[in-house]
């Protein structure tokens, strides 16, 4: 097989890893609201799932950068999936119990799995082919990702959100017969999706297995960490990856949350668009027989559907916009939709915070592949503190979520149902800074 045919096999092997964790991750989404309800969370104590997501990726970034320099790219993805695996498997005993911590324990172990495809996976793709062409190749491997979380919140809807969660009063009201069947309904609700995602882990991983794909791993130089950390522009870009990642999060984690703040249930079932639409989403449920939740998250599939269609917009226009410029449009735009949004009400507001998810699209991999540029054998170690800067994920939809606790509480002590829409505008500084990082990459 020659190099060019090699290529094209491992970068398609490669789309398959991204549809793979794109879906997982926001599957976890999708389980923030029904973990909420279960545990009875406020909106800082639900975000505690994200910070123990993205909180490994912190954690294993260097780790997994270090190890991929000893056992190469294709090893360290089968480790990787295998680690997911592992934990997906976990939610079954989770579910069974109903403890909150083991519940965070899968969650931090299914990400441990994921840094270490993210770090292998992401410079390996802009390897593959002419440095100069990389953030297209980038945006083109991860609108296959955006594949994965467009269909992710469906499953989401329709396995995690679809029936009601009882409170524990309610909960108490039960003999001890119906609140036995109650809770192993309630397990089985989680348990089903993710044992069947594990099985598929460890099918990717034996193909892994055995296809074999080109190495390109270079060995890095001593100090490489050193002349990263003072290199102010792959700082720049390790900056632009936290404030990526943490907006993107703190958007699709409360959308739902957001949505009942607007009191849009009942917009959606007297409107005869949205109720198609919802239905449609749902693959045909009748949306007056499921949980307010399922319905609302729907429409989270447009989210990330938006996502996932400005890949491909993304992938072309770079072919006559330079990648940073295109990057200082895309933030603009998204600040744009987030003002509007909060300073409207009804399917204006719903529309325009969904339409972010569009020009989201091409930030994670455009600014990673521009922080990568130049950097030669430095790659595997430059993606490991890059993939540690998704740690935003977990500490700005924290902040997030403090802060729609705090300004959803009147003077009276009461709920006011208006903390997120303030919360979301602050949201505005993380894009603001990611126009700027394009501004000074547009040249690029």
């Amino acid at each position: 097989m020659n190099t060019k045919n090699n290529y094209q096999t491992a970068f398609a092997f490669l789309t398959i890893l991204f549809f793979m964790w794109g879906f997982i991750t926001v599957l976890v989404d999708a389980l923030v609201p029904r973990l909420k309800d279960v545990f009875e969370l406020s909106y800082g104590q639900s975000i505690m799932v994200q910070l123990a997501f993205f909180g490994a990726f912190f954690c294993f970034a260097i780790p997994s950068s270090f190890l991929l320099e000893k056992i190469g790219y294709q090893r360290g993805i089968i480790l990787g999936l295998s680690i997911m695996g592992i934990a997906c498997l976990l939610f079954y005993p989770a579910a069974s119990m109903r403890e909150f911590w083991i519940f965070i324990t899968a969650f931090f172990t299914l990400a441990a799995g994921i840094t270490l495809l993210q770090v292998a996976a992401n410079p390996y793709v802009t390897l593959l082919g002419d440095e100069k062409t990389a953030s297209s190749r980038l945006n083109l491997s991860q609108a296959f990702n955006s594949f994965g979380t467009l269909i992710a919140p469906i499953i989401g809807a329709l396995f995690l959100l679809s029936d009601t969660v009882m409170d524990s009063k309610a909960i108490e009201k039960l003999d001890e017969s119906d609140r036995i069947d109650y809770y192993a309904s309630e397990a089985l609700t989680v348990q089903e999706p993710f044992i069947i995602i594990a099985l598929i882990l460890f099918v990717l991983a034996a193909i892994f297995g055995w296809k074999k794909l080109p190495s390109l791993i270079k060995a890095a130089p001593v100090g490489g960490y050193s002349q990263l950390l003072s290199n102010k522009k792959f700082l720049l870009g390790m900056l632009g990856i936290f404030m990526y990642v943490g907006a993107e999060v703190s958007i699709g984690s409360f959308l739902v949350n957001y949505f009942q703040e607007l009191e849009l249930i009942g917009s959606i079932q007297n409107n005869e668009f949205l109720r198609g639409l919802s239905s449609f989403l749902l693959m045909g449920k009748d949306i007056d027989q499921l949980d307010a939740k399922a319905v609302l998250g729907s429409f989270v599939t447009l989210y990330w559907g938006g996502a996932m269609i400005g890949r491909f917009i993304g992938a072309f226009l770079m072919r006559f916009i330079s990648s940073g410029r295109l990057l200082m449009i895309f933030g603009l735009l998204a600040i744009t939709m987030i003002v509007i949004s909060v300073s409207s009400n009804g399917t204006t507001a719903m529309f325009t915070i969904l339409a972010v998810g569009l020009f989201n699209s091409i930030m994670f991999p455009t600014i990673f592949s521009l922080a990568l540029n130049g950097l030669d054998n430095l790659k595997a170690q430059a993606s490991g503190l890059l993939v540690m800067a998704i740690v935003g994920g977990a500490i700005i939809p924290k902040l997030i979520g403090t802060i729609a606790d705090a300004m959803s509480t009147g003077e009276d002590g009461n709920l006011t149902g208006q903390g997120l829409g303030i919360a979301f505008l602050c949201l505005t500084f993380c894009y603001g800074y990611i126009a700027y990082y394009g501004l000074i990459k547009r040249e690029s």
